[in-house]
């Protein structure tokens, strides 16, 4: 059997599919069905059509459960929970977010649904999960003992740029606007802020993600592993 971590670096591979002045995935594999990798990670009907989907040049063409499989054994053991009041948008971006920087998984607290367009269909290969209140997240995260930090710029807050983020642990982010809920500050085990130097506030939701969860990239992963 073949696939991609086998393949020698001169092998033949799918090449770029253009359809403008950027490219866009990969067609239908080179040489066709008697060309196709002998691998059950590998989809046939992507294969035959071609791959455009939003995914890195290692996992193209292969099955959507094959990706997240192999996404399962390299996540990293840090989650991100938003509380979800008013329908944030914000939540679409911060998938997206976790599913780059490999998080173990996302959490939306409070309204089940959210809006999907700004996660460009990652939330197929990130896992998602809903918890009703925070009460919920918080004694979810100590059972399975992950660290709560919330992020937030609230008087008393911890600067991000000077803190350790845990290893294992639950970043926490309020709803655009607002930030954190009392429940969820006082519930947290540490609280920190991101540093700001303009007039705005605050900074959006889904950008206070990013900053935290590379935060913990610098802090913990292996840059080595990165794509």
């Amino acid at each position: 059997m073949t696939g991609p971590e086998d393949e020698p670096d001169d092998a033949p591979g799918p090449t770029e599919w253009r359809t403008g002045p950027e490219p866009v995935g990969v067609g239908p594999w080179p040489g066709g069905p008697e060309a196709w990798p002998d691998d059950p990670r590998y989809d046939p009907e992507l294969l035959a059509a071609g791959d455009r989907r939003n995914v890195v040049d290692r996992y193209r063409y292969w099955r959507r459960e094959a990706v997240v499989a192999d996404l399962d054994r390299r996540r990293h053991p840090f989650h991100v929970a938003i509380e979800n009041l008013h329908h944030d948008a914000n939540i679409g971006t911060i998938v997206r977010t976790a599913n780059a920087f490999a998080a173990a998984a996302v959490h939306v607290v409070g309204r089940r649904r959210w809006n999907r367009r700004g996660a460009m269909v990652t939330d197929r290969y990130q896992h998602v999960h809903h918890h009703p209140d925070v009460g919920a997240l918080l004694a979810w995260a100590r059972g399975e003992d992950l660290a709560v930090v919330g992020v937030d710029n609230a008087p008393g807050a911890r600067r991000l740029e000077a803190a350790t983020l845990p290893r294992r642990c639950v970043l926490l982010f309020g709803q655009e606007g607002v930030g954190l809920t009392r429940a969820a500050a006082a519930g947290a085990d540490s609280v920190v802020s991101i540093a700001q130097f303009g007039s705005t506030r605050s900074i959006n939701a889904g950008v206070a993600a990013g900053i935290a969860m590379h935060a913990w990239v610098r802090a913990h992963a292996d840059l080595d592993a990165a794509w």
